[in-house]
């Protein structure tokens, strides 16, 4: 049924040790590339509003812009990674990355930080979780799982090292030369990771080769497996984006204080990497499908722990820990869904055409939230909303393992 997979040979220098210094060497690239590139926006928009006067609508817009572009560049750039492997394609993204972090730096109309954000976006399509998963899948096509959850872990810090660190640089130099701080980080460490440590070295493809590379998509588009975890990835991340970005207004309308609702948000870090590391201690002895199982039903249970109990504090921090560690798992889920219940054949394009749809909603969720919150003027729908999407999304996943070949 499906083509034979031969993987590229990398170089042994890069895989002395059975390449886990190269997965180290990735890793905290990842925690760079996520804490410059993502979790450092949202402390740039006061600053900026205050300096340039553009609304906070423009300035989130353009994140959502970068997130879209992201996703419609998930599938193509998973297919050259199956064709090349991800050396040149990361190493592009790292110095795209710190170009336009440089171009942020001295941006003074709103058009032009418009299409930064465009250049962003394709710099995080190839330098974030997805390319970086392929490249693992890849070159440990027997054991990606273990590396891709080692990946995850460290990666998972990236906010706790990077929103304080930013914070610090912007009070230290300013928001511009903050910028300039964080383009050094891609271009002294990202880049040098990307391009001299990992290679791929591989023969020439056979004549056959563009054939047998096309096949695995085909295959995956006709099999109910794919469209299960499209599904799932794409109404998770939905629901997760939705209720993400309205934690503060949530959490306000209720008339939770400012210091508990921070305190509630904190945990939610610690949780995804408390969740990584249980599953790196326990997820050998746990099958693909029963841990992805369990935690598509673990986000619709937090959730109803924000509905069902309002106003107690013990709840609200259960939410945060059941939240924290479902998405924390989730992520690696999502990296090894493909090769767990599908094949590794055309890992990248079959997870960038995941990515495609996930993306897309995780940019839209919160502007839908926002649209009906409006509509009735309170959070309870809202909440219902996102319990049903949840719901839909552990459904999808469940009919994936179901139908897995």
């Amino acid at each position: 049924m499906a083509a034979t997979f031969q993987p590229l040979s990398p170089s042994p220098s890069s895989l002395r040790g059975n390449g886990w210094p190269l997965v180290a060497g990735l890793s905290f690239a990842q925690l760079v590339s996520w804490g410059t590139i993502y979790y450092a926006f949202s402390l740039f928009v006061v600053p900026m509003e205050a300096e340039l006067g553009w609304s906070r609508t423009a300035l989130n817009g353009a994140l959502s812009l970068g997130l879209l572009t992201a996703g419609l560049a998930a599938y193509p750039v998973g297919r050259l990674i199956d064709a090349r492997g991800g050396r040149w394609l990361m190493s592009a993204g790292s110095l795209l990355a710190a170009l336009m972090l440089v171009a942020w730096a001295y941006v003074q109309h709103v058009a032009v930080f418009y299409a930064i954000w465009f250049a962003l976006g394709l710099s995080m399509a190839l330098t974030l979780y997805e390319p970086v998963f392929a490249v693992l899948t890849r070159l440990f096509p027997e054991h990606y799982r273990f590396r891709i959850t080692t990946l995850t872990l460290v990666g998972g810090f990236a906010s706790t090292v990077f929103i304080p660190l930013t914070a610090w640089f912007i009070e230290l130099f300013g928001w511009r030369d903050a910028l300039l701080a964080l383009a050094a980080c891609n271009l002294l460490y990202c880049l040098p990771v990307h391009a001299l440590w990992l290679s791929d070295h591989a023969p020439p493809p056979a004549p056959q080769a563009a054939e047998t590379d096309a096949s695995p998509m085909r295959r995956a588009l006709r099999h109910p497996t794919f469209w299960g975890l499209a599904l799932c990835f794409t109404c998770y991340y939905a629901t997760f984006s939705a209720l993400t970005f309205h934690f503060f207004p949530l959490f306000d309308e209720r008339g939770i204080a400012l210091s508990l609702a921070v305190g509630v948000i904190a945990v939610i870090g610690p949780a995804q990497v408390a969740g990584r590391v249980l599953l790196l201690i326990f997820g050998r002895r746990l099958s693909a499908k029963t841990t992805g199982r369990i935690i598509v039903l673990m986000f619709p249970v937090s959730v109803s722990l924000l509905i069902a109990f309002p106003d107690s504090v013990v709840a609200l921090f259960a939410f945060a820990i059941i939240y924290g560690c479902a998405n924390g798992i989730m992520t690696i889920v999502r990296g090894t869904a493909v090769p767990d219940l599908l094949w590794r054949e055309g890992y990248g394009a079959i997870n960038g055409a995941l990515t495609l749809p996930s993306n897309i909603a995780k940019a839209l969720a919160p502007s839908l939230a926002a649209l009906i919150w409006g509509a009735v003027g309170h959070y309870g729908p809202v909440l219902w909303v996102i319990l049903a999407g949840a719901l839909v999304s552990g459904a999808g996943f469940w009919f994936a393992a179901a139908k897995a070949p």
